[in-house]
């Protein structure tokens, strides 16, 4: 059965200003073109400086694209214009249809673990009292320790909080999922944990475009990957062909 397609990035290009120094322009994204489809999950590859990051951020309307354009098809198949929605438009999307975890938790002050989750499930529209249940299976399966979850997040360690944020974005799964490193900071056992969380995401049909440094993890839960050079794509394939070719992985 084919996939749906759930993303839809055309001719994507942007440039910062850098006014701090001498106003010279510096080019991030350079005409991408890209796609993910339903229970796809497609990694980001390529040296720092490449795009990458650029790209999901440009994706979650964190940064105005120059020019180009990012189509969000939900799922009754009408293709929405991420860049034609406006500030509350675009927050409201993110709240249904949108995530984003990144390596790093905002600071919440007097917020606890289990609160966090929980609030973001009700972002998704899970009414509150299953919304609790549902973060704390999310933060059970993260292993994070039943007596952290009414720990302000603010002490948590950074691989605490870490799988905090992995839970947050990925309960009540929104319709597509970035991710950028949102492993980096767990030991070996909690990143068999979130990658196992990670992997069943795209078995139930989230679209997940996401970020790794971690070759074995690109290996493990791509797809596709997505090799990027100077803003540009590069190639775009199999996992285990793109890595070995393109980035000289010994195998």
């Amino acid at each position: 059965m084919s996939r749906t397609e759930v993303l839809d990035v055309a001719g994507l290009t942007k440039s910062f200003t850098l006014h701090n120094i001498d106003g010279r322009s510096v080019v991030a994204l350079d005409g991408v073109d890209l796609t993910v489809k339903a229970g796809e999950h497609v990694a980001l590859a390529g040296s720092s400086g490449a795009g990458k990051s650029s790209l999901l951020k440009c994706v979650y309307r964190t940064y105005l694209p120059s020019s180009g354009s990012v189509v969000l098809v939900d799922e009754h198949g009408e293709r929405i214009d991420l860049l034609s929605l406006s500030e509350r438009e675009i927050v409201a999307l993110r709240g249904r249809r949108l995530g984003y975890v990144s390596q790093f938790l905002r600071s919440q002050p007097r917020r606890t673990a289990l609160q966090i989750v929980a609030d973001a499930a009700v972002m998704r529209g899970v009414v509150r009292g299953d919304a609790v249940a549902m973060a704390e299976m999310a933060l059970n399966r993260l292993r994070l320790d039943r007596s952290l979850w009414d720990v302000h997040a603010s002490v948590l360690s950074g691989g605490e909080r870490q799988r905090v944020n992995l839970a947050a974005g990925t309960v009540s799964p929104p319709r597509l999922l970035l991710l950028d490193e949102p492993v980096s900071a767990l030991d070996p056992a909690n990143r068999v944990a979130a990658l196992d969380l990670i992997g069943s995401l795209t078995e139930s049909g989230v679209a997940v475009l996401s970020v790794f440094h971690d070759l074995e993890a690109m290996e493990r839960l791509a797809s596709r990957v997505v090799l990027m050079r100077a803003g540009r794509v590069i190639e775009d394939g199999p996992p285990t062909e793109v890595l070995q070719l393109e980035l000289g992985v010994a195998r």
